[in-house]
């Protein structure tokens, strides 16, 4: 059986830059077995499997799958499929609009907005479908700066600290000094193992991030490392930006309003992306969080399955 597929870049108004995603169409049928194989032969850091939703009023369910296992919630491919399968009915004759759908994850449904048609990329932004929560974890400051080749002075900033947190993913956040610490980091997988906390039934996945940014406009650098998800390295993860929003407001202590930060992650990979998170905090507490971003589509096919 035929089965369309595209290639996006997400994150990113720019082809070839942010963190590319397989969205593969018509995929009712497919036995897990052969979405992960599938993920595999791709090799990129996500593959999204679009079928048909369990509630008539959804827009689609999403399978999501890296290559080395299924993930309950990412953001990449929310933003990217999202994406997708609005453009899919774009070309299908229903023009340039605006458009509010939900779509189906592990992690539950997940709501999106989606802007698409004119000269811009298409731009897309969901609700995190889970708040992200502390979870405990003893996180030792030596080993986690062995494991990325930087002093145990480099890690941390200002009231930073390495922490636990997940809002479907579990990461362990890295606070860094600054930029140039961000970029020094020699990624040690087998020392990463040794010391990282085993989360939610798997070994928790890196996110080093510090203030600032190359672009200007960015309030924080991120760097994403999961060993055990197949990822050397990723351009852009949404999951993790789910996770760092409760480190962001713990640790900076947020007053009530909506606050928004760019985050960039990428650089280093030479594929800059460029992930929005909005924050509202009310009663001294997250009271809810989006996080959207661009997406281009660089190709499509079909895969003779």
């Amino acid at each position: 059986m035929s089965r369309r597929y595209a290639i996006y870049d997400v994150f990113t108004d720019t082809r070839l830059a942010g963190n590319p995603l397989a969205v593969v169409f018509d995929a009712d049928g497919l036995e897990d077995a052969a979405m992960q194989r599938i993920a595999g032969e791709f090799n990129l850091s996500e593959t999204v499997f679009v079928k048909a939703p369990e509630n008539p009023a959804h827009a689609a369910r999403l399978r999501i799958f890296t290559p080395g296992r299924e993930l309950p919630f990412a953001g990449h491919p929310t933003v990217g499929a999202a994406i997708a399968i609005a453009e899919a009915g774009e070309r299908n004759g229903g023009g340039a609009r605006d458009l509010v759908s939900v779509l189906e994850e592990n992690v539950g449904p997940v709501r999106c907005a989606v802007k698409v048609g004119g000269q811009k990329a298409a731009f897309a932004e969901f609700d995190v479908p889970r708040k992200s929560a502390r979870l405990d974890a003893a996180l030792e400051r030596q080993a986690l700066a062995d494991a990325f080749s930087l002093k145990p002075g480099q890690i941390g900033f200002e009231n930073h600290v390495p922490s636990l947190w997940s809002a479907g993913v579990a990461f362990v956040m890295i606070p860094v000094h600054d930029l140039a610490a961000a970029a020094a980091v020699d990624f040690d997988p087998t020392l990463w193992e040794r010391c990282a906390p085993f989360a939610e039934g798997r070994l928790a996945s890196a996110y080093l991030y510090c203030r600032g940014g190359v672009n200007h406009h960015a309030k924080f650098h991120a760097r994403m490392f999961a060993p055990d998800m197949g990822i050397a390295e990723d351009p852009a993860t949404g999951a993790a930006v789910a996770a760092l929003s409760g480190a962001i407001h713990f640790f900076d202590k947020l007053v009530d309003g909506h606050h928004p930060f760019l985050i960039e992650q990428g650089v280093e990979m030479g594929r800059p992306s460029h992930i929005h998170l909005h924050l509202d905090v009310s009663g001294g507490a997250i009271a809810g969080a989006r996080i959207g971003g661009e997406a281009v589509r660089i190709a499509s096919g079909v895969l003779d399955l």
